[in-house]
């Protein structure tokens, strides 16, 4: 189980992420076809952005008790909860392979 406070930090950034991803979007696309004058004032728009307004800086965490590590993304579980849980059978179509 992760800390709390890990858990809700990473929240709040998702939180930012979502308020600035509409003008970051707009920034990158002014640096990556604007004039050079433009692209310069962009990048400096950019760079007074908060920290936490990058996509970059949201960590994946296992939805169910907030692990950092081993996320696979298509079930939103770190390996540990994934395993667990396909053992009980509580993840459909998911079976332990034999051969």
């Amino acid at each position: 189980m992760a800390k709390k406070s890990k858990i809700a930090a990473n929240e709040r950034r998702k939180a930012v992420v979502q308020r600035h991803a509409a003008r970051r979007a707009e920034l990158k696309e002014i640096i990556r076809t604007g004039t050079p004058q433009e692209r310069a004032e962009a990048v400096r728009a950019l760079a007074r952005q908060p920290r936490d307004a990058s996509a970059t800086r949201v960590r994946n965490r296992d939805s169910v008790d907030g692990r950092p590590r081993g996320h696979l993304t298509k079930f939103g579980l770190s390996r540990v909860r994934f395993r667990e849980m396909a053992h009980r059978g509580e993840l459909p179509g998911i079976t332990k392979a034999s051969w």
